[in-house]
């Protein structure tokens, strides 16, 4: 049974959270301050976390940020603002995806569903492929899901892990962000073209020598991006 974590401070929204996920066979724990949620989240492990961004005593961004530094688990953004800086402040943190109230819940259990099977997907491909990759001064171990830059580990999230992979997986091509978006995030997903932009941004802070002058992973103006070796 998949455990979930509902960050939340209204009540009775994140009862209809629960009993909805519930229904569909999820074990489901709920906590109402970024404070106690946070301890709940370090504290155990979950297979999701749904993450308000407005809460009492730490804010749902300031939440985010410290659990990606220390788990690797899907996290589920909710809010009632639908504002780009938010998503793009949200992506940048860690998040893997960003829902905005009201929602349907037969969308946001196909959410929540969609997430874990993308991540197990991304486990399972981890078993099989033993192999490392080298990248010029990269080093990609896609068993253990590390990450070597000049001989120092850097940590990655999920998504950013499977970015750098498949691009690892197909050096000197080039994908346009639609190709990209719909190949990693899948064509039900919400988030727009900006994920790619933001998610290719982060990537080039933590493995090239120089961002804003990236070697490896090349923009291709009025292409997309290409990953050169």
């Amino acid at each position: 049974m998949k455990r979930v974590l509902i960050i939340e401070d209204d009540t009775s929204i994140a009862q209809f959270q629960k009993d909805y996920l519930e229904v569909n066979g999820f074990q489901v724990e709920v906590e109402h301050s970024g404070h106690k949620g946070l301890q709940a989240a370090l504290g155990a492990d979950y297979d999701l976390i749904v993450l308000d961004l407005m809460l009492p005593n730490i804010d749902g961004f300031e939440v985010c940020r410290r659990i990606r530094a220390e788990k690797d688990v899907c996290i589920l953004l909710v809010t009632a603002r639908n504002e780009d800086i938010d998503k793009i402040k949200g992506f940048s943190l860690g998040a893997d995806d960003y829902i905005t109230k009201p929602f349907s819940p037969g969308e946001f259990v196909a959410r929540v569903k969609a997430h874990l099977a993308r991540y197990e997907r991304l486990l399972a491909k981890r078993e099989e492929q033993q192999q490392e990759i080298h990248l010029r001064d990269v080093v990609i171990n896609q068993s253990s899901h590390r990450v070597y830059v000049r001989g120092r580990e850097v940590f990655l999230t999920s998504k950013e892990f499977e970015l750098l992979c498949f691009f690892a997986n197909h050096p000197n091509q080039v994908f346009s962000k639609e190709n990209l978006f719909d190949r990693l995030w899948g064509v039900d997903a919400t988030a727009d073209l900006s994920t790619v932009t933001v998610h290719v941004h982060r990537l080039r802070e933590k493995i090239e020598a120089n961002p804003s002058r990236p070697q490896l992973i090349e923009t291709v103006w009025g292409a997309g991006y290409r990953l050169n070796v």
